[in-house]
């Protein structure tokens, strides 16, 4: 059993990125931090590590509970982690503000004009 594996193969493996290369990207980029600090996509993780993933709004943290470097099923996948209380609670509030809040577009009534819009508008400027 690996004690410690690369943080691109967990990410893959736990199913937070579709590909290793999507994966390095995001690490690359400063969008996984590990312990609260940027790594390498090289670093390795083991059982217990804090890792925050910006990948939506607001960001997910979860604590290792196992490294695997195959990419099972999700269900297997989510044996792996497990996510934080503080950041579940932030997820949800931020479902129920998404949810509360109005969508701006429904405050449009007349859009764009169609086409048979635009023609009586022509006819209605010709007399």
């Amino acid at each position: 059993m690996l004690e410690k594996i690369r943080l691109d193969k967990w990410l893959w493996a736990a199913r937070f990125y579709k590909s290793r290369s999507l994966a390095v990207d995001a690490i690359l980029k400063g969008r996984v931090l590990l312990h609260g600090r940027p790594v390498k996509p090289a670093h390795e993780v083991a059982a217990g590590d804090l890792i925050r993933i910006r990948k939506d709004d607001p960001p997910i943290e979860v604590r290792v509970l196992g490294v695997s470097a195959v990419r099972g099923p999700a269900p297997v996948a989510s044996r792996l982690y497990a996510e934080t209380e503080d950041s579940r609670a932030a997820r949800e509030r931020a479902a129920e503000q998404r949810r509360l809040a109005p969508e701006p577009a429904h405050a449009l009534t007349d859009g764009r004009p169609t086409k048979r819009d635009r023609r009586q508008m022509e006819e209605w400027r010709r007399h």
